[in-house]
């Protein structure tokens, strides 16, 4: 398979952009079932599955948390084309392992191999930093987030349907909640093939760096990202808004059971809502609004439209207050392109790959965190007593990380420079 010229290609771009579109839709096609079905091991209780949810997502997160940084690092030395094929082949097998899993142990484990396998999203980002000019990567950052929205569009809604079933007139669908780890198994292997066909290397053999451990593992990771304060102070930025968002795959399909009676198709065709209008405003609208005003003021719009939101949705006194502020949420996609943007343009370009790797590694930090501490607040608002209204506490949680964001916007600095720190600037 040829390289990737340096220059940029837009062929490239799209190939990667349709393998992150298939890999958001595996992904996406079972979180609408699998709180449900982690609940259908525990006997049907939502407070014990709130917890058992954290723990499976925290799992998750720690196994992205190792193994992000060694495949951005091997991303660096070998290419990454092969990287994002191994994830891909991985994940497909994954998948049919979770889908024949006879108990939550089984299925624990199957979800901690998921969490090894999906570690690729840094090396996407990397794929993209190799073919675009360093001007237009938050354009293209915004492109890939729109990628990922169209994939829980369609990912959640057909995941709610193939899992709850769907009667509609003469349409009438039993699901299962083993359906969409069948057909997520298939995305993935087809994803693979895909890619072993079509996707060429971005990485050019001159420009790739020996895989190296110090960096490659996530202290290691740290210590590279330490090297710049403002890349440091984007990457707890980026760590603070992610831990935030798991509050969706963390909560949402049991908070909304419990609070407003939806099941996974409800669940699904809200969450596919959620996609449509975050691939507007991250595919449509990223690009020309940096251009107009700048990746700085982007990124502050992006972080205080989420806190507006996370807010509203932890007080929502109704489904219909819940569902109307996601239209301001979703400007909240303004943010992670240009944090992104901002800390590409200053680290050079032959560490893209570390780079992505290490600040995956911290924000998937968050992820074994975060879906804990959102998982045992649900378990304690959902308990026999507590008044309903306060089920919606673990969006509260959500809004103060995101001020705890917009504190540490303000020290960020508006520049195209690669600091000295990263092999000098140009």
């Amino acid at each position: 398979m040829p390289e990737t010229p340096a220059a940029p290609r837009k062929a490239a771009a799209a190939f990667i952009l349709v393998t992150v579109f298939l890999d958001m839709l595996s992904i996406g096609v079972i979180i609408p079932v699998l709180p449900n079905l982690i609940k259908a091991f525990l006997g049907g209780s939502v407070s014990e599955a709130g917890l058992w949810t954290g723990i499976f997502g925290a799992a998750w997160g720690l196994a992205q948390f190792i193994f992000s940084p060694i495949q951005g690092g091997l991303s660096d030395a070998i290419g990454r084309r092969p990287v994002v094929l191994a994830s891909n082949f991985g994940t497909g097998v994954d998948f049919l392992f979770m889908a024949l899993a006879p108990g939550l142990w089984w299925l624990l484990i199957g979800r901690i191999i998921s969490g090894m396998t999906s570690a690729s999203i840094s090396t996407a980002y990397a794929y993209m930093s190799d073919v675009t000019a360093p001007e237009k990567r938050a354009g293209v950052y915004g492109l890939m987030g729109a990628a990922f929205g169209v994939g829980f569009v369609v990912g959640p809604s057909l995941g709610g349907i193939l899992g709850g079933g769907l009667h509609w007139g003469m349409i009438q669908f039993n699901g299962d909640h083993h359906y969409p780890f069948f057909f997520a198994a298939g995305l993935s292997l087809c994803n693979f093939f895909y890619g072993l066909f079509v996707l060429p290397e971005s990485l050019p053999k001159e420009k790739r760096k020996p895989f190296s451990f110090h960096t490659s593992n996530p202290l290691g990771a740290f210590k590279f990202l330490a090297r710049s304060a403002q890349v440091l102070r984007l990457s707890f930025m980026y760590f603070l808004l992610m831990f935030g968002q798991s509050v969706f795959p963390t909560t949402m399909v049991l908070y909304a059971g419990y609070r407003f009676g939806w099941g996974p198709t409800e669940v699904g065709l809200m969450l596919a809502v959620v996609g449509i209008l975050s691939a507007v405003v991250q595919g449509g609208l990223t690009g020309v609004i940096t251009k107009w005003i700048g990746e700085r003021k982007a990124m502050y719009i992006g972080v205080i439209a989420s806190l507006i939101a996370y807010t509203a949705y932890g007080l929502a006194p109704n489904w219909m207050v819940f569902v109307g502020f996601i239209c301001i949420g979703c400007f909240g996609g303004l943010a992670m392109p240009n944090i992104q943007s901002l800390m590409s343009s200053k680290v050079d370009p032959k560490e893209q790959g570390t780079l992505q790797g290490a600040n995956m590694s911290l924000t998937t930090m968050g992820n074994i965190v975060s879906p804990l501490i959102f998982g045992y607040v649900l378990s304690v608002v959902t308990k026999p007593g507590v008044a309903t209204l306060w089920s919606g506490a673990a969006f509260l949680v959500a809004a103060f990380c995101t001020l705890l964001c917009l504190w540490l916007a303000t020290g960020v600095t508006q520049s195209l420079k690669i600091e000295k720190a990263y092999g000098g600037e140009h």
